[in-house]
């Protein structure tokens, strides 16, 4: 099998490439730059992208995009976001269009930031898009696919949690605190948070690949989603350490502003109904193997 990346460097992107490769696929890894190794093509996300690399392929995993909470939303870098997403993917869904021989599926990253706020109720990819920045941010990039989808080529839009791994993402940023005994719980932790781990995210994009019969918006959280108090509490017991303190809400939107409402206070539930009905299996399914598993790695 032939499949090209985008966002091929960053955590997921990187734990795909590997995974493919080591199971004997081909990896065309669709870079900004000039391209320089023979696994590279070049794309522009507001401009060119090179299709003769593209022809053929047998599925392209769409993951590029600004980090969600790498910088304070300012109005810029909420434009950044938004653009990152929206014009790359229908550059991306245009080209792919526009071949003679197009890949059969384009998978094109997504999230659960879609549902916005769930509160304590388990929501699957039924549930109706939320109010917030993200939701709408969601909705467009999602669309944004359309004109691949208008080819024929089968779509799917992998609404990801947040992927846990030990030297990236939210738990590599909290556990450095969490080892000197100064984690704690988010605001008064009874919001909820969908995770996946790392090696599950990468299975269920495969997956994704895979299975013909699966389409549009498909929920990457692990079945048994976990309040934050409950996250808290798990963090400290896997690295043996104390987590009695709690960040106020005020401080958080102090230090991050918009973002800490859509981000860190936000309770989202969400379930994969989709995966779990077409078989998909979970290495970890439930939190605490999961941390066993991330921090044994």
């Amino acid at each position: 099998m032939r499949v090209a990346i985008t966002g091929a460097s960053g955590l997921i992107g990187s734990a795909l490439t590997t995974s493919l490769r080591a199971d004997g696929h081909d990896v065309v890894r669709m870079v900004r730059k000039e391209a320089r190794r023979p696994d590279e093509a070049r794309w522009d996300p507001h401009g060119a992208v090179d299709t003769a690399a593209l022809e053929g392929l047998d599925a392209v995993v769409h993951l590029a995009g600004a980090g969600v909470g790498d910088h304070r939303w300012t109005e810029s870098y909420k434009e950044q976001i938004r653009d990152s997403r929206t014009a790359g993917t229908r550059t991306l869904a245009e080209a792919l269009a526009g071949l003679g021989r197009p890949p059969r599926v384009l998978v094109s990253g997504s999230a659960i930031g879609f549902y916005g706020d769930t509160g304590d109720s388990e929501t699957d990819e039924s549930g109706a898009q939320g109010d917030g920045f993200l939701a709408e941010v969601v909705r467009d990039w999602e669309a944004s696919a359309a004109p691949a989808a208008a080819k024929g080529i089968r779509v799917v839009h992998p609404r990801t949690g947040l992927v846990l791994a030990r030297e990236a993402g939210l738990l590599g940023r909290v556990l450095p605190l969490f080892k000197l005994g100064v984690g704690g719980k988010l605001g008064n932790g009874r919001q909820w948070m969908s995770w996946i781990s790392l090696s599950d995210q990468v299975a269920a994009l495969r997956f994704l690949i895979d299975h013909d019969d699966l389409e549009g918006p498909v929920n990457l959280t692990a079945p048994h989603p976990v309040t934050n108090s409950d996250f808290t509490t798990a963090v400290a017991k896997a690295v043996r350490r104390p987590a009695i303190l709690s960040v106020p809400p005020i401080a958080l939107r102090i230090a991050l502003g918009q973002f800490a409402d859509e981000g860190a206070l936000v309770s989202q539930r969400v379930v994969p109904r989709k995966l779990t009905e077409t078989g998909f299996t979970f290495d970890h399914p439930d939190l605490d193997s999961a941390l066993t598993a991330v921090l044994r790695a």
